[in-house]
């Protein structure tokens, strides 16, 4: 550079009436170049630096970390227990309600069990004690899906008052058929013995011992010595013991003001208070009291007064 070609520089002050001019030739201009670079240069250094400290100390440390994550896996842990006990508690609700309707479903196999041994329902049509069979071709290229436990308590619940609904008629069902069954085993009808015939009827009849004309308050029904006399109805025994003319003599009252009566018997099989079924045996044959031979004499009374036996003896089982 040629001495005619340095550098004026002019500094004017706050007063545009002063300045002042200082003459720079070109290697003082280079080195405050130089210096003026260096000068950008540590201020980018120093910038750099100061954001890498920054970053580094915004970075956490291993430590750090490690209880970060344990903090959250703790937290999601909690989270699981908790949900595990949730689940726990549906399962529990679930199960008692399972073991309820089993309890109720024991106790309609037994009403059904009973619809079986009462006739009312074929044994070989319903078998209780098993299983419903069921089934179906399967459905191809359909897979199974689980239940929800949603959809699963909807289906408990519907089977539930599927259960209600069955047990109550099952229910009335049964009242009707112990009622119906009390009604016949309180129908009198039918003969006292299993074996033999009529020998005296109902009504006015020459007396065997006199030749009188006398008052038939029964039938007599001969047969075998020591052969059975039957209940014709269900009932309470009321009288079980010797009386004039009568001999041994069973009484059995079926209620509604009717009284059966079965005497001369050679033994007495039942004792008063008593309660009797339709067809059991309460005595048997013989020829004690009043008697001509082996017989039972059998009475009908309805409200105190004796009425034909005949009657009841021709009435159709109902």
């Amino acid at each position: 550079m040629k001495p005619e070609d340095d550098m004026n520089i002019i500094f004017v002050g706050k007063h545009h009436g002063r300045s002042r001019v200082v003459a720079v030739n070109a290697p003082v201009a280079a080195g405050l170049v130089l210096v003026i670079f260096a000068l950008l240069a540590l201020a980018g250094w120093s910038g750099y630096r100061v954001a890498v400290t920054q970053a580094e100390a915004a970075k956490p440390s291993p430590s750090e970390l490690v209880v970060e994550w344990k903090t959250k896996l703790q937290h999601q842990k909690s989270e699981l227990a908790q949900i595990e006990h949730n689940v726990q508690q549906q399962i529990d609700a679930l199960t008692l309600r399972l073991g309820e309707m089993q309890g109720r479903l024991l106790r309609l196999d037994a009403l059904g069990q009973r619809f079986v041994e009462s006739g009312l329902v074929a044994s070989d049509e319903f078998d209780f004690g098993q299983p419903a069979a069921v089934g179906g071709p399967e459905n191809e290229g359909l897979s199974g899906d689980s239940f929800t436990a949603p959809e699963l308590t909807s289906m408990i619940d519907q089977l539930s008052r599927l259960i209600d609904d069955r047990e109550q008629q099952l229910r009335l069902l049964d009242e009707v058929t112990s009622r119906k069954k009390l009604e016949d085993e309180l129908f009198v009808e039918g003969r006292p013995i299993t074996w033999g015939w009529l020998s005296s009827r109902y009504g006015y009849r020459s007396d065997p011992f006199t030749g009188k004309r006398t008052w038939h308050s029964g039938v007599d029904l001969a047969g075998k010595d020591g052969s059975d006399i039957i209940a014709v109805a269900g009932g309470v025994v009321t009288y079980a013991d010797k009386r004039y003319g009568y001999g041994n003599l069973v009484e059995v009252d079926h209620g509604d003001g009717l009284v059966t009566r079965y005497a001369h018997a050679k033994s007495i099989k039942v004792d008063v208070g008593d309660v009797v079924q339709k067809g059991q045996v309460v005595a048997l044959m013989g020829s004690t009291g009043r008697s001509t031979g082996p017989h039972v004499h059998f009475e009908v009374i309805r409200n105190g007064k004796s009425e034909n036996p005949e009657t009841y003896i021709q009435r159709a089982s109902r």
